[in-house]
């Protein structure tokens, strides 16, 4: 979370993507560090033995959001 918080503070559109575990964990450090409202992604629990194939199809489903969420206008600053 803190490089996410550091790229966006320079400037760098960012978002991070973990696993649904981590869901709460996650939005309290992004509140806490001051951007709560930063881009993120939860994908189901556990990937750690989830096989390649897995893996790839999560990205698939994933991409065009993940790709929605890096190229989005922020239009607040």
């Amino acid at each position: 979370m803190h490089d996410i918080v550091d790229l966006e503070t320079r400037g760098i559109p960012s978002m991070f993507i973990a696993s649904s575990e981590f869901r709460q964990a996650a939005i309290a450090q992004s509140v806490a560090l001051g951007m709560p409202d930063v881009q993120r992604m939860f994908v189901p629990h556990p990937i750690q033995d989830r096989t390649d194939a897995e893996m790839a199809a999560y990205a698939d489903q994933a991409f065009d959001e993940i790709l929605g969420m890096i190229t989005a206008v922020d239009t607040t600053h």
